[in-house]
């Protein structure tokens, strides 16, 4: 029976903790039992909070027993991405240059989801400095994907995924700069949020770049999505009961977002919407060429604020770096501030254009990734290799960071194959909503 929580939903195991079924502390230590056991373990957890766990157990447990829970995910397990500061814990940012660095106090969004409940496990590995799509991690670990024990899991926050699919974590916390908590979610079967940047709290959380970092949740199912979503600001959870798909209408983005797709990503896609439209919603498609407009900046916008955060640190000891991700940060250096505040001009324009444009749509639909994790070892040695399957892995994930958007990743059925979904910023509830009514259509 225990065993069978290491599967289950986190909501339905915060309902069987409500429910008398479960117990905190039993299932905190069912988690912690198959971490201990599990041979992944090392490629995946950082490290371990063996004893807070402990503790926020027997404090949920408490709270259950006297009938004072705080959320339908009291007691609940799940991991942090190692850039979420916790205090008195080494938060590394999957990088020797943070070796041993230990905040004093936790990050924001962690407090607000210890308040509601949840359970701290520990800090899963990720790309180093969240520089990368394909979870590739050379300095400390390469997590593993659920779909091919050969393949990167994606990333950044790879270990984050990987806790989750191998039954480590109930749901994990991560990071989405350019795609790194959509990226692993679909390489490993599971629903991945990227909320609206600014919409949660990057207190305490180690940047790569401010103005399109985000939080979000990586998970089994939607409504596990909004609970976390809902712990994490501190609010409500979105309602969505009775979520359907009558009268709903979408936009398939044909710009760039099927350039060079492989063949299972476009098979899976075309099925997904094949089911959404025979489900009732009206599906339509058109090329968006601000999507095309932006593309361009990326570059400049991406790599000029994350090297300007981390030249000195990176400088002063580059060679505890792995070689393409310091190529990436230094690759920054080479625009000037007028083509950086150019970009940001001109990427404003194109994100009102987009947003007239879709404005009479539900959703943008597009496939999560066009290509399926590569091969690990090819990628640690062919160079072009690296750099092509990094590209396309961020490509349709990075039209939402872009444009601004929130963004929800859903599993087709297909492995490593996602649906994604985008709606305008801060509609994280509509979002949910849509996701909540297609995801049986996949599921089914």
């Amino acid at each position: 029976m225990a065993q069978d929580w290491l599967n289950d939903s986190a909501s339905d195991l915060g309902r069987a903790i409500g429910a008398g079924d479960i117990d905190p502390v039993a299932l905190t230590e069912c988690y912690l039992e198959s971490i201990t056991t599990s041979d992944l373990t090392p490629r995946i957890y950082a490290r371990t909070t063996k004893k807070r766990a402990r503790a926020e157990a027997a404090a949920a447990a408490k709270r259950a027993a006297e009938g004072n829970r705080r959320s339908l995910l009291d007691g609940v397990p799940v991991s942090w991405k190692d850039l979420f500061d916790t205090a008195g814990v080494a938060t590394e940012a999957g990088s020797a240059l943070l070796r041993d660095r230990t905040p004093e106090r936790d990050a924001e969004v962690l407090q607000a989801a210890s308040h509601a409940g949840l359970v701290c496990l520990g800090k899963t590995h990720m790309s180093e400095l969240a520089f990368s799509g394909l979870g590739l991690n050379p300095v400390t670990a390469t997590p593993p994907c659920v779909n091919d024990p050969e393949a990167v899991p994606g990333g950044s926050s790879s270990g984050a995924a990987a806790s989750v699919a191998f039954g480590l974590a109930a749901a994990a916390i991560g990071s989405d700069t350019g795609g790194s908590v959509r990226i692993p979610s679909a390489w490993n079967d599971l629903v991945g949020l990227k909320t609206t940047a600014g919409l949660l709290s990057l207190k305490g959380v180690v940047p790569l770049c401010q103005k399109f970092d985000t939080v979000g949740p990586l998970c089994r199912s939607v409504e596990d999505a909004a609970h976390l979503l809902a712990a994490l600001g501190g609010a409500k959870p979105a309602d969505l009961t009775g979520a359907d798909l009558s009268g709903r209408r979408f936009l398939v983005c044909k710009t760039i977002a099927f350039d060079g797709i492989e063949d299972k990503p476009a098979q899976a896609f075309a099925a997904a919407v094949d089911r959404i439209a025979a489900a009732g919603a009206r599906v339509e498609e058109a090329e968006v060429p601000e999507v095309a407009g932006a593309m361009p900046l990326a570059p400049c916008l991406y790599t000029v604020e994350a090297y300007a955060y981390w030249k000195d640190t990176i400088e002063a000891r580059p060679e505890l770096m792995y070689d393409e991700i310091l190529k990436r940060f230094r690759s920054g250096a080479a625009y000037s501030g007028v083509e950086y505040v150019d970009a940001w001009y001109s990427l404003e324009a194109l994100r009102t254009a987009y947003l007239n444009r879709t404005s009479g749509y539900d959703a943008v639909l597009v496939p999560s990734a066009p290509i399926l994790p590569p091969n690990a070892r090819r990628l640690q040695t062919d160079h072009d290799y690296y750099t092509r399957a990094n590209l396309l892995a961020l490509r349709n994930t990075r039209i939402g960071n872009l444009m601004g958007l929130a963004s929800l990743t859903l599993p087709t059925g297909t492995p490593s194959c996602g649906l994604m979904l985008m709606t305008p910023p801060r509609s994280e509830a509509r979002l949910l909503r849509l996701g909540a009514a297609i995801e049986p259509l996949l599921r089914g």
